[in-house]
């Protein structure tokens, strides 16, 4: 006889929403504690924002295309426009981090390149190109910047400022809707969700 669902032991996973375009240049402007509530608001649970940029970790026993729905459809109601999400559980956090395929020797490099910027970042889809696209647009690309593939992301190293950076441009023109975090708020987002 299954048990009551009163009953049953709910497994909360932790997540990070990923927000694209929120707050940046002076448009789609979302105050994090309103963002907070939000997700409070949508029954969610151990709710955290991290930075302007849009990050929220939280717990939810629903999984991630569920998860979506009720996301992009409160936030559209509550701040009346829309806005891409990308989703991520802990595990595929630690392990997009754990398979980082950039060498320790090729970021030292970036590094000294410019040691006043971000030089690592990660670009975050909800589906990624196969590797045949990412190789085409890696070969019309002439310089130093290094573009990988993950498992729904892409790696990107760059040796000057992100903004200066043709390979960066190119990547929004050919690989769809994507939001880009550098290494250190990757991490961050990760220590986040291990502590909930």
């Amino acid at each position: 006889v299954p048990e009551p669902a009163s009953e049953r032991e709910t497994i909360n996973m932790q997540y990070v929403a990923l927000f694209r375009g929120i707050n940046v240049g002076g448009k789609n402007i979302v105050k994090m504690a309103a963002l907070r509530q939000l997700f409070l608001n949508l029954g969610l649970h151990k709710v955290q924002t991290y930075i302007q940029s849009g990050n929220v970790a939280f717990e939810s026993d629903l999984d991630e295309l569920s998860l979506l729905d009720i996301i992009y459809a409160g936030f559209d109601e509550h701040f009346g426009f829309q806005c891409d999400v990308m989703m991520r559980n802990i595990d595929e956090m630690r392990f997009l981090i754990e398979q980082l395929p950039i060498t320790p020797a090729e970021k030292a490099a970036a590094e000294l390149a410019d040691p006043k910027t971000e030089h690592l970042y990660v670009y975050f889809f909800s589906d990624l190109s196969k590797q045949s696209v990412i190789d085409a647009v890696y070969r019309k690309y002439e310089g130093e910047d290094i573009l990988r593939k993950g498992t729904r992301e892409l790696y990107f190293l760059c040796h000057q400022s992100v903004r200066n950076s043709k390979l960066a441009a190119a990547i929004p023109k050919n690989f769809g809707t994507s939001t880009a975090r550098n290494w250190k708020t990757v991490c961050r987002l990760y220590n986040m969700l291990e502590a909930l």
